[in-house]
């Protein structure tokens, strides 16, 4: 039997990895949620005593491994040096996590036989994990995709909790449902502890667990259709341009000329006069109150003084000129390179020691312009560690994304939410740029009271048409959850799509799905799509807004207490002489 286990064990541990991988882009295979720890659960807590430790690192880092490699091989369109670094340094935060469940959060290990057995054990286990899900999201700047409370993002009812601990804190539920099942369903079948009020306390504990979530969540669900909003109509512009890295295979030209012919057709223009007869159904569409191009749309950059004037290269007043073809009353939303500048006369130029921002750009129709720069930087892509002290670090970037490394951005500092009119009422946004969508430490910093809407400009086009803008976005539409503030987002090469504050893509209206997509149902795509969200007037201050994740830190403190301090005061009777 010892032979058997251990082989089986490794199996099991690479089973539980390939299970979480398969939950996200391009697999899908969601339902696993419910299944997916069961087997590296059962390794971990079967083993002997003998090397015990040492085991259970190197089984979770297993785990690790077979979960991130298949889950980050998007990463290898741009490095594969990168990407299997980034899977070996996240694979260590399971095995920290198996080194705790093999130990102190294991049921089968303590002598103690209290009521609460099996849930505690079972919760200390979720805790701890979910806790370090927050840590691999915040060290070293974080890297806090695709935690295992993301799969809902396809399950909306389950996902509704995120507005109270986050979507980190999600990954509780399954967790401790899958170590309670496995508690009770060994223990029966082993004849031990069975039909005891131990097994009714654990098995209540999964029920009123799950009738909780699920509970709450319709709850959340029905109530978000019954406040009043303002309307929004967005017109979200996509050219899935090709790119090399972050080197663009378009020339500048044909960029400027694909926004202002996609974006007039979309408004109805054609040879500089609206022709409404370009809508197959005969009826007019709303006009848009927005328009939204992506990350870095045009390719001539801003100049902005300290007092707020600024000006801009000429190709991208033209393009700003030829678009004012289609309406004169919209706000246009961009991506584009800022630059800090300063007055020669009346004239703005770039300062000899300029500082560089990826921005958010809000133009009002009377030419006024606000931006938001750029907060979480892109480690190796916009910045690089020390690379004034090591400038062979931008060798190595040179070498192996095929582009040279131009400088680095500077981190914005505003914390100031924009405001923009739509038809006279004002409203907040939330801006985020690339992937700040995914990091909701940041986003929650700008939440006001009164109505407010998440803008995300973006730019996935790094990683080509891979699993990459799949999983961003199933990261991102949390985001709308967490604030319950409606959300919009525009990209290269998708996902655009408009999210309501239940984190759902489809209007509630009509039930019209508004994510940008071509016929055969892919986002990958050349096109447009006039989204139309409802914001509410007086949204939710939501838990998450008010606490962040230190919800979550504190719960996997507690974790940490309810498996530790049972297994020391049980050595402490041990070493006792009797």
């Amino acid at each position: 039997m010892k032979v058997i286990l251990l082989f089986l064990r490794p199996l099991a541990a690479v089973a539980s990895g390939f299970g979480m991988a398969a939950l996200f882009p391009p697999y899908g295979f969601s339902q696993l949620i419910w299944i997916a720890f069961l087997p590296l659960l059962f390794a971990l807590w079967s083993l002997g005593e003998g090397k015990r430790k040492r085991k259970a690192i190197g089984l979770g880092f297993l785990t690790g491994l077979a979960f991130f490699l298949p889950n980050l091989a998007w990463l290898r369109t741009v490095s594969d040096v990168g990407w299997a670094a980034l899977s070996v340094y996240l694979a260590l935060f399971p095995a920290v996590w198996a080194l705790f469940a093999a130990t102190w959060g294991n049921p089968w290990r303590s002598e103690e036989k209290g009521l609460f057995h099996v849930p505690r054990h079972a919760l200390a286990c979720a805790l701890v994990w979910t806790g370090l899900e927050w840590l691999r999201g915040w060290l070293f700047t974080g890297f806090g995709w695709n935690t295992i409370g993301t799969a809902f993002h396809e399950s909306l009812v389950f996902a509704q909790g995120a507005d109270l601990l986050g979507a980190i804190g999600l990954s509780i539920l399954p967790i401790f449902i899958q170590a309670v099942l496995l508690q009770v369903c060994v223990r029966r079948a082993s004849r031990i502890d069975s039909g005891g009020m131990r097994r009714r306390i654990a098995l209540g504990s999964v029920v009123l667990t799950m009738v909780a979530a699920y509970g709450y969540g319709m709850w959340r669900m029905i109530s978000a259709l019954k406040v009043d909003s303002i309307r929004l109509n967005a017109l979200l512009v996509q050219l899935n341009i090709p790119q090399e890295a972050a080197r663009q295979l378009w020339d500048a030209m044909d960029i400027h000329l694909g926004y202002e012919d996609e974006t007039l057709e979309a408004l109805g223009v054609v040879d500089g006069e609206v022709v409404h007869s370009l809508n197959p159904q005969g009826n007019l569409p709303p006009k848009p109150d927005w328009v939204l191009w992506p990350e870095t749309a045009l390719t001539g950059r801003i100049l902005r003084t300290d007092d707020g004037g600024w000006a801009s290269a000429q190709e991208n007043l033209n393009t700003l000129d030829r678009i004012r073809q289609g309406g004169d009353d919209f706000t246009l939303m961009l991506g584009l390179v800022e630059l800090e500048a300063e007055l020669n006369g009346d004239t703005p130029i770039m300062k000899g020691d300029a500082r560089a921002w990826n921005s958010l750009a809000v133009i009002e129709a009377d030419g006024s312009l606000q931006t938001f720069r750029k907060h979480h930087l892109v480690i190796f892509g916009e910045y690089i560690p020390f690379v004034e002290r090591l400038p062979f670090l931008a060798k190595i970037y040179e070498q192996q994304s095929g582009s040279k490394y131009g400088g680095a951005f500077s981190v914005g500092e505003s914390l100031d939410p924009l405001e923009v009119a739509i038809r006279g009422e004002t409203v907040g946004v939330i801006p985020s740029v690339c992937f700040e969508d995914t990091v909701p430490r940041l986003l929650r910093k700008f939440v006001r009271s009164g109505p407010q809407i998440i803008v995300n400009v973006t730019n996935d086009g790094w990683f080509k048409e891979s699993p990459g803008a799949a999983q961003h976005f199933a990261n991102a539409r949390f985001r709308a959850i967490e604030l319950r503030r409606p959300m919009i987002r525009c990209a290269n090469t998708g996902v655009s799509a408009a999210i309501t504050p239940t984190g759902s893509t489809v209007h509630p209206d009509g039930g019209r799905l508004q994510e940008l997509r071509d016929e055969t149902g892919n986002h990958f795509t050349r096109g447009h799509l006039l989204a139309e969200l409802d914001i509410p007037k007086n949204p939710p201050t939501t838990l998450y807004a008010i606490i962040g994740d230190w919800g979550v830190i504190l719960l996997a403190v507690i974790g940490v207490l309810l498996g530790a301090i049972p297994a020391l005061r049980e050595r402490k009777l041990e070493t006792e002489p009797s």
